[in-house]
């Protein structure tokens, strides 16, 4: 699939050949302070062993070089919860605002869709001003603000709980 960032960006399914850079953008993201509560990437490993196969995408470059990703996790195992997953996305600070989280929003929409699931939810922090307009644009909602949710470096912190309800799946 290729998308329509500004420029040539092919997305992939998300693979071990992507691992490094994967977790390499995830700790960029971390480093900032405002994109999730970790503090430290995981390890490719935690990471593929959390994320589902079917609802993980790398952005490359005409290179091959990721420039961001997108994956999910269920939220419960519950099965009242079956069609309900969290996402992330981050992309690599050398390729923001050149579309690349559209594109990729864009590739777990389809994929969630074609796979029966009714809500991709996040928790964003409401500082990211940035993913809040990215999701606000793909077609999330905001549901509400979770206050002091959780502490990040010992402060707490407040999310923006958003959401994508399929139109197609009732």
């Amino acid at each position: 699939m290729t998308g329509s960032a500004t420029h040539p960006v092919t997305v992939v399914p998300l693979t071990a050949d992507h691992a490094d850079e994967v977790v390499a953008i995830y700790q960029a993201g971390i480093d900032e302070g405002n994109a999730t509560f970790e503090t430290v990437a995981p390890t490719w490993e935690q990471f593929d062993a959390a994320k589902l196969p079917e609802h993980r995408f790398a952005a490359l470059d005409e290179n091959g070089r990721v420039l961001g990703w997108v994956a999910a996790t269920r939220v419960s195992d519950r099965c009242a919860y079956a069609g309900v997953v969290e996402h992330s996305v981050y992309v690599h600070p050398d390729a923001r605002g050149r579309g690349v989280a559209s594109v990729l929003l864009e590739a777990l929409v389809e994929s969630t869709e074609a796979g029966g699931v009714w809500t991709i939810q996040s928790g964003i922090f409401p500082e990211n001003s940035a993913s809040l307009a990215l999701h606000a644009r793909a077609g999330f909602r905001v549901i509400g603000t979770r206050e002091r949710v959780g502490r990040h470096h010992g402060v707490w912190r407040d999310t923006v709980l958003v959401e994508r309800r399929s139109p197609h799946i009732h």
